[in-house]
This record gives C-alpha cells, sequence and structure tokens, in this order.
C-alpha cells in the first residue's frame, strides 16, 4: 500500500512540474435560471497569466495551452459534464486578458449548486473550487467554517465572485501580449 502511496504521490508531482501554469486573479461565477433546475451560468476569467517558474513552462507555452486545450479544446467540458450549448472567448479588459465561459445547465448539479428541496436556498460549496476563496457574493456566506453561499429560493439571478491568485511579483505575467499576437494572426 506504501508503495502505491509513493508512485502516486510521484505521479501527481510530475504531472504538476511538466504541466502548463495557467491561473487567473478571480473569478466571477453568474447564475441566471430560466427553470426550475435550469439556466444559464456565465463564469468570467479575470486577469488570465502564466506563473513563470523553474519547470521551464513559457508564457507563450501557457497562451498556446490556453487557447488549444481551453478555448478550442474541451478541458472545460470535463469540468460541467452536463452542460450544454458551450461557449468560450477571450477578450481584453481594463488592461489584461479575461475569459468568458457561458453554457446552458439543466439540472443545478450540472452547475454546481444544490439544493435540499423546493422550499430551501439555493448553495454553492465555495471550498469544492480548487485554490480559489470567496470575495463576495449577493449571498449569505457562512464562513471559513460553513464555507457555503446561500441564496433565497425566490432570487433568480445568483452572482459570486473568487480569488484565485493575487500578482504579487515578477513570478505572474499577463497574457495579455500572447493574446494581443495572437489576435493579430
Amino acid at each position: 500500500m506504501n508503495k502505491l502511496k509513493i508512485l502516486m504521490i510521484a505521479m501527481a508531482a510530475f504531472t504538476l512540474i511538466f504541466s502548463s501554469c495557467l491561473t487567473v486573479e478571480k473569478k466571477t461565477y453568474t447564475y441566471e435560471f430560466t427553470g426550475k433546475e435550469s439556466g444559464k451560468l456565465t463564469v468570467k476569467y479575470y486577469n488570465i497569466m502564466s506563473i513563470v517558474d523553474s519547470a521551464g513552462v513559457t508564457e507563450v507555452e501557457d497562451f498556446d495551452d490556453l487557447v488549444n486545450n481551453y478555448l478550442n479544446g474541451d478541458r472545460v467540458n470535463s469540468s460541467y459534464p452536463d452542460a450544454l450549448n458551450i461557449q468560450k472567448r477571450l477578450y481584453e479588459e481594463d488592461g489584461v486578458l479575461c475569459g468568458e465561459l457561458t453554457m446552458d445547465y439543466p439540472t443545478l448539479a450540472a452547475a454546481r449548486l444544490f439544493q435540499f428541496n423546493s422550499k430551501s436556498p439555493y448553495t454553492f460549496y465555495a471550498s469544492s473550487v480548487d485554490g480559489e476563496s470567496y470575495i463576495e457574493s449577493n449571498g449569505t456566506y457562512g464562513g471559513d467554517i460553513c464555507p457555503v453561499v446561500m441564496w433565497p429560493n425566490k432570487l433568480k439571478k445568483l452572482v459570486i465572485t473568487t480569488s484565485v491568485s493575487r500578482p504579487s511579483d515578477d513570478t505572474y505575467v499577463s497574457l495579455l501580449k500572447e493574446y494581443v499576437k495572437w489576435k493579430r494572426n
């Protein structure tokens, strides 16, 4: 059993070392209901960056990964396997690169929401998203003890913003320059 654990840890470390280092400053999730459990989810990725580190992955390689695997690929689909009509785009806003993902969700679970019954609030488990920290929402946040955002069941638009990375030093490089080059071609 210990050999299996060591192998799993080694494989995880290898994957982290030799994979791209894409991150964003923050994300905003906007849920708009069109039915009892269905609706449209928009995820805004603000300030898409590359983390330049000793692994040798450059911002050019990270931008290629962003375009090939996220924008034109299906990496997003694996995060939301039950989503329908997925649309993706990149754009510049406030001097940084942003991304937007929109999709239709047929059920609350497909959009990573939960409701115990029709009278209970909509809930989003804020710690379910790797590496993200709660910033604000139009709901009620339970705090560190209960990291759940709850919204009244009559609300038709739910919004939550999370923090992912704070660009604090030169290891965080904006991908805006690569986007501008790519857009010209």
